[in-house]
């Protein structure tokens, strides 16, 4: 629907209305604000739960105890989130590289951070408060709940070096450096973590890791959302 605005000094503009526009917007707009969510609730609880340490701790195991339910909701709903992102990423992408797998794989990893929400993590080295040194037998829900963090991790370093390639492509090569230098940190964290070195500067390591991978979900969404209307 487009609707002409006649102006006092008989100049006119145009105003379009594109429902689908804006519905894509919306989406992308989901996938904007989802590491801003995570990271800031994350980060409150991180700093006030007793107990808790970060060159220890994973952000999973804030879904254990009294106030787990904050982490557990923070998961269901920036999983949420991600997955109208990527819903967004998919209308937002008409052609090239990653135009099918790019939403897949961010996707994927929103329905990661949802099932992490389903699934708890298993309490352990001293969190919450009164639990064990150390790390306990895991539970079935504390096994899924590692294969979902393994699968939305994985997906999720895919997709920053398949979106470093489509921006190489394209020739905006400090969004490509920037998108394939996150992939590689963030695989480089989660493989020192996941191979069993549990020191305070692995553990600390992938937490920035962590924060790099949602300020690249933001920029990629708010990048999209900027230029909805082109190939990009």
């Amino acid at each position: 629907m487009t609707t002409t605005i006649t102006t006092p000094d008989a100049r006119s503009s145009t105003v379009s209305c594109d429902p689908t526009r804006s519905v894509t917007k919306t989406l992308l707009g989901y996938g904007v604000i989802a590491g801003p969510v995570y990271v800031g609730v994350v980060a409150a609880q991180a700093s006030t739960r007793d107990g808790f340490d970060v060159s220890r701790h994973a952000a999973s195991l804030l879904s254990n105890g009294n106030l787990g339910w904050i982490q557990v909701t923070t998961f269901l709903v920036t999983g949420l989130m991600v997955m109208a992102g990527a819903v967004g990423l998919r209308r937002a992408v008409p052609s090239g590289r990653g135009r099918t797998w790019g939403p897949r794989l961010i996707g994927l990893y929103g329905v990661s951070l949802f099932a992490a929400g389903l699934f708890r993590a298993d309490p352990m080295d001293g969190f919450p408060v009164g639990t064990p040194e150390g790390t306990a037998a895991v539970s079935w829900h504390g096994g899924l709940h590692m294969v979902a963090a393994g699968v939305g991790f994985y997906s999720l370093i895919a997709a920053c070096l398949l979106f470093g390639r489509r921006f190489a492509d394209l020739g905006q090569r400090r969004r490509a450096a920037y998108s394939v230098a996150t992939g590689v940190i963030f695989f480089a964290a989660f493989g020192a973590l996941a191979s069993g070195a549990i020191y305070p500067a692995t553990v600390i390591t992938f937490w920035v890791a962590v924060g790099l991978a949602w300020i690249w979900v933001s920029a990629l969404a708010l990048h999209l959302y900027r230029h909805v209307d082109e190939a990009v």
